[in-house]
């Protein structure tokens, strides 16, 4: 039965447990602004993208995501894996309480719940759209949705720290920038195929970024040429770089110039294959999945979200 209530998912693990300490206050912040609601907490890993499909198929169509990056990522995975309605009769929006946040910057969400609140009871939306990428893991083939950024080789390599780290309840907004410099010593670049909307060639990758949004790893503007709504991927390759040269050139991945640096490749496009004879290993919105060889294919304008503008 249709419902006109939001649902709330609540991931009371975010932000080093932030949301769930939170909580009452948000809550208190909905009931103020007379957003009728039910509540849901998470609790375990992939648990959101379950809630989210079973309350969209017993009749919810908004929802509200309290959590980070990794939460709204599995919301989405649950909004796709439903059949009741189709993907963009479903209005997402977002209390940001993650440690990273970067998905909500490309659309100008307010880190202040109450100003977070009134964004979401003014509706104005924004159809953008979404990725799914084929992956392997454990000897099989798995498949995940995402709407931000899709990460490989040593960006993903730094996301799996930060994400250990976090669940031993270490959890900061400088986490992905100082384990990015702890991942480094150890790190060495990969041989890779890619293919491009059937352009193929080969590169010695160090970090490769596939981006529907423009930020990650907490502020960083590693695909500034994204547009959440062309149909398309914009895509940006770091090739092998000295670590010297990374280091030197950090302030270039916080102010949207890295893709002027003369290692740096900047592609846009709709169908991508990545494999590699060592293993490329891959995260999606912050969150840590598998490795090559990998698949990604784009679904124009099928995600609607709830917007406060789009981040230049």
């Amino acid at each position: 039965m249709k419902t006109n209530k939001w649902l709330v998912v609540v991931n009371p693990a975010a932000g080093g447990g932030k949301a769930g300490e939170d909580w009452p206050r948000i809550e208190s912040l909905l009931d103020s602004h007379s957003i009728i609601h039910d509540a849901v907490f998470t609790n375990r890993r992939l648990h959101a993208a379950v809630i989210a499909r079973q309350k969209i198929d017993a009749g919810y169509s908004r929802i509200i995501v309290v959590g980070g990056d990794g939460t709204m990522n599995e919301v989405i995975n649950g909004v796709f894996a439903q059949k009741r309605i189709p993907t963009t009769e479903v209005m997402l929006g977002m209390i940001s309480v993650g440690t990273g946040n970067d998905w909500g910057k490309m659309f100008n969400i307010p880190s202040d719940y109450n100003e977070a609140i009134q964004t979401i009871r003014d509706q104005k939306t924004f159809v953008q759209d979404a990725g799914v990428v084929t992956y392997c893991k454990s000897n099989q083939t798995w498949q995940r949705y995402f709407i931000n950024i899709a990460g490989m080789g040593f960006g993903a390599r730094v996301v799996k720290r930060s994400n250990a780290l976090k669940e031993k309840g270490k959890s900061s907004p400088g986490l992905y920038f100082a384990t990015l410099f702890t991942s480094l010593i150890s790190y060495r670049s990969i041989r890779a195929q890619i293919e491009i909307d059937g352009n193929a060639f080969r590169r010695k990758v160090f970090s490769l970024n596939v981006g529907i949004g423009k930020y990650n790893g907490g502020g960083m503007i590693q695909v500034p040429h994204a547009i959440a709504d062309d149909g398309l991927y914009s895509i940006t390759l770091i090739r092998r770089m000295g670590k010297l040269n990374v280091i030197a050139n950090i302030r270039k991945l916080y102010n949207g110039k890295i893709t002027s640096h003369r290692k740096v490749e900047a592609y846009t496009g709709r169908v991508i294959n990545i494999d590699s004879s060592v293993q490329l290993h891959l995260e999606t919105d912050g969150e840590t999945l598998g490795h090559s060889p990998m698949a990604f294919q784009i679904i124009p304008r099928s995600v609607k979200v709830i917007a406060n503008g789009i981040s230049a």
